[in-house]
């Protein structure tokens, strides 16, 4: 066992990231100038101090503390997400925003407890797996209660609703289960079981029919409402080219792409730096993702390995999710890219995330 400093290149890969992505909110945040005169700087200000302020402490104190605290914890830990994700229900406390209830806003400032239920559903089940150990492959220690811890947790997401958060919750979970040992059979029997709801879900759900029209066919959708946002984040990443137009030279990012600054900032990249800058940006999440397996693999304890798995599963599912989409490669979606996109909750907790990698990259061996 080594026990010393945190793994360097992974540290250097989040640094690079989170750094390289607040250059690039700044340029997607010139397109809100068009729109709110004041928007550019109350934007990029709230991006600041959630990195900086908040995420940037979280980095720092999570890479301190030993791990395995979390593992004592982590009923807790879950159980005081889920009950601030249904919080969002309260009158008073959760707003709305395009139809969906998924912020709580206190003091004026407002925070989105759903990213806190990913991190929280992650831990619970890594300290969960590594306590049952090989008794995950029996259906009453490994299925059941997995399928239950699922549901717990997913049907909070389905009413806000947050469809996406609940297919990287549901991700991230089925690479944990996986890497705890669980037999093929069980995982087939969760996808089939998810392929099933799904299929619920897309059909009792007009506005998710039409995102699953517009991805089996963009052309047969209205491309001034549901096929608009696809449309136009193809005509910008098509306009970037090989080299792209330059930094701050982005024509969509003004009236044109919705939310140049949270979903589809990789539009606005892709415009700005082309096929050459966005090649580097993905090579760097695919990095990032294999030294954080690097790392788990590597890990002491079975705990250890577990979460880092999860947390990475978490990283690389909504980051391919927010590009995937906005190449047409998979249905439109609102989620963020990581450490990128507007949002100071996501980016807060994808640093905090970040430190616990570290914590456990501490705690390695030889």
């Amino acid at each position: 066992m080594r026990k010393s400093g945190v793994d360097r290149i992974l540290l250097l890969l989040v640094l690079i990231i989170a750094f390289g992505g607040f250059i690039i909110f700044l340029s997607a945040s010139l397109g809100t100038l068009s729109r709110d005169i004041g928007g550019f700087e109350n934007a990029a200000l709230k991006q600041l101090f959630a990195g900086l302020f908040v995420g940037g402490p979280l980095l720092f104190f999570f890479s301190r503390t030993n791990y395995r605290l979390l593992r004592r914890y982590a009923f807790f830990i879950l159980f005081f997400a889920l009950l601030l994700t249904a919080a969002v229900f309260i009158p008073g406390l959760g707003t709305s925003h395009g139809g969906a209830t998924r912020w709580l806003e206190f003091m004026g400032v407002s925070f989105q407890p759903a990213e806190l239920l990913k991190l929280a559903f992650v831990i619970y089940l890594s300290a969960w797996l590594s306590g049952v150990r090989e008794k995950v492959r029996d259906f009453k220690y490994g299925l059941l209660p997995f399928i239950l811890i699922s549901a717990v947790s997913g049907f909070i997401l389905i009413l806000q609703p947050d469809i996406d958060g609940l297919l990287i919750l549901i991700a991230a979970g089925l690479v944990v289960f996986f890497a705890a040992g669980a037999p093929l059979k069980h995982m087939a029997s969760v996808l089939l079981f998810g392929i099933v709801a799904s299929g619920i879900l897309f059909y009792t759900s007009d506005y998710l029919s039409a995102r699953l029209t517009t991805f089996i066919d963009p052309g047969s959708s209205d491309l001034r409402a549901e096929g608009y946002q696809v449309n136009q984040s193809l005509i910008a990443i098509g306009s970037g080219g090989a080299l792209g137009r330059g930094f701050g030279r982005s024509l969509q990012k003004f009236q044109y792409l919705p939310e140049p600054t949270g979903d589809s900032i990789f539009a606005t990249f892709a415009e700005e730096w082309g096929f050459a800058g966005t090649s580097i940006l993905v090579t760097s999440f695919l990095l990032l993702a294999l030294r954080g397996l690097y790392v788990a693999m590597r890990s002491t304890d079975t705990f250890g390995r577990l979460l880092a798995v999860g947390i990475i599963s978490l990283m690389f599912v909504q980051s391919s999710i927010n590009v995937a989409s906005m190449l047409g490669l998979f249905p439109l979606s609102g989620t963020t890219l990581l450490f990128i996109s507007q949002g100071g909750t996501a980016l807060a907790l994808a640093l905090a995330e970040a430190g616990i990698l570290l914590s456990v990259s501490r705690r390695t061996s030889v």
